[in-house]
């Protein structure tokens, strides 16, 4: 829209991982670098780290543009894949051939590791580089340590480049992948960009985009974009964006510090629209006493005693010598699946009235939650998955478990935790468990409590709505590439896909309510 008025031949700050656009501050070209020598001297395993919206997408890219012919190279992109869907993967991008009939893990690391000989005695070499590795599973990374095993005496026939979040460290470092974790010889932590790069980034952007010398940024512009961006590229380009559609509004060739107020004020703003924006509900949102009056009440509603069941609501059961409760810095060590601790076992009542207290708790720490309609949503997705969830919500228990009374029972899961999760018992107590424990006793069912404003919700391509920008921006922070413009356009068509089959969704493309309750489960 502005790039002509500007003079740009295209816009300058999109958020899709362009190579051209990679400005080599002082740590991506270190990072840049690090990547080279452990490719080039074939040290085979490779770490690199860093925040969401600091270019490591946009830089991996840029390392296959430095890649000799020599070097076969293949990204892999989506990290929520089996042990045994990776090594297809890597076939597939090398273009490795398995004999039909022959689908066992056997038979696709033998093609492997033939072709690598193969390559090997031809003088070249293999990359495999992995985006947004930190949610990869254990099974997967020991299977990618396994690959790593194929080599010569004296040379690593594969070179593995695990890049993700910070979390990846994490990751690493937990004791079933030590072996791992001590294989890996090359690492880097990437950091956001400097204030004095600032200037040369967006120089960079501008002249890559066409620019002749316009737009300018003062000084004061440039300091209010680092205060709000803090060196994070994505928020720079975001906030530039908006800044220059700002500035051609007002037919302005200068940003100044008030262009970028203004930017951040329109990114930041309060989406909320309808009429709970407003009257004696809006009063409520604001106020967290009375939000919790109300979801208490709504609780009671529904008919359960919200303190008598949360209290008791395993009382019929077997008496069982319950774990005891675990305080926040207690040592103790995590639960484990074959443990089958019953005091965590819920029912159907307790259950939801715990996750109803923790949905009111979560509701009381932000100021700005609203309560339009509540709704219980249930998914069917792969039990790694977990990881990735940032609010409350309950695993519906494996088959293999008896029932309780004849009715089926739960765990109810308050937080995420890189070891596990912490799992609530019918009193309320926190307990940690483990990973294991997590995903020995799921049975791919979970289920949480979903605030929509609207049950009807129907975003598709076209629609122009704060909705869309909303959804844009949840897409942006799990690190789909889509730009923030509150119009469905078909890039958005196509993330919105994207996430629908990582998911295992329904992937049409459309917005309703089940993909709007998983984005709301997922999204930052």
């Amino acid at each position: 829209m502005y790039t002509s008025f500007f003079g740009l031949k295209e816009n300058p700050f999109n958020l899709t991982p362009d190579p051209r656009y990679l400005f080599l501050s002082p740590y991506h070209k270190k990072a840049l670098d690090h990547l080279l020598y452990g490719i080039n001297e074939r040290k085979g395993f490779i770490a690199i780290t860093g925040g969401i919206g600091t270019g490591k997408t946009t830089l991996c890219r840029a390392l296959l543009s430095h890649l000799d012919e020599s070097t076969r190279s293949a990204l892999i992109l989506n990290s929520f894949i089996s042990d045994m869907e990776i090594l297809k993967i890597i076939n597939h991008e090398f273009g490795i051939e398995v004999e039909p009939g022959s689908e066992s893990k056997k038979d696709h690391i033998d093609a492997l590791n033939h072709f690598l000989l193969k390559n090997f005695t031809t003088g070249g070499n293999v990359l495999l580089l992995i985006d947004e590795a930190q949610n990869l599973s254990n099974a997967v990374l020991e299977q990618i340590r396994m690959i790593s095993n194929l080599e010569t005496e004296r040379e690593k026939l594969i070179q593995i480049v695990l890049v993700g979040q910070p979390e990846l460290k994490d990751l690493l470092f937990s004791p079933s992948l030590r072996q791992l974790n001590e294989r890996i010889t090359v690492r880097y932590d990437l950091k956001p960009l400097d204030f004095r790069d600032l200037q040369g980034y967006l120089e960079h952007r501008l002249v890559v985009a066409g620019s002749q010398g316009n737009p300018r940024f003062t000084r004061g512009a440039l300091r209010k974009i680092y205060a709000h961006s803090r060196g994070n590229p994505r928020r720079i380009n975001a906030v530039c964006d908006r800044a220059l559609l700002i500035a051609y509004s007002r037919e302005e060739y200068t940003i100044f510090s008030k262009t970028v107020r203004k930017a951040i004020r329109d990114l930041s703003g309060d989406l909320a629209t309808g009429p709970f924006k407003k009257g004696w509900f809006g009063k409520i949102a604001k106020s967290p006493a009375l939000l919790l009056i109300l979801l208490i009440t709504l609780a009671g509603l529904v008919g359960w005693n919200f303190k008598e069941e949360f209290g008791g609501g395993v009382s019929n059961q077997k008496t069982i010598a319950a774990p005891a409760p675990v305080p926040d810095n207690s040592p103790e060590k995590p639960l484990r699946p074959q443990e089958n601790p019953e005091s965590l076992f819920l029912d159907q009542k307790t259950s939801l009235a715990g996750l109803f207290n923790l949905f009111a708790l979560e509701a009381m720490r932000n100021s700005n939650s609203t309560i339009e309609r509540l709704g219980l949503v249930s998914f069917h997705v792969k039990p790694e998955y977990y990881i990735m969830f940032k609010r409350p919500f309950r695993i519906h228990l494996a088959d293999h478990l008896p029932p309780a009374q004849g009715s089926p029972r739960y765990i109810l899961i308050r937080e995420v935790t890189p070891d596990g999760a912490i799992a609530l018992d019918a009193k309320g107590n926190k307990h940690p468990v483990t990973r294991d424990f997590v995903l020995g006793n799921w049975d791919k069912n979970v289920s949480w409590l979903y605030s929509r404003k609207d049950k009807s919700i129907h975003l598709t391509k076209g629609t122009s709505a704060p909705d869309v920008f909303h959804l844009q921006k949840m897409l942006g922070g799990m690190g789909y590439l889509v730009e923030p413009t509150g119009v469905y356009d078909k890039q958005t068509f196509n993330q919105v896909m994207k996430f629908q089959r990582d998911f295992g969704l329904n992937a049409d493309g459309i917005v309703g309510p089940r993909t709007m309750a998983l984005l709301y489960q997922v999204g930052k």
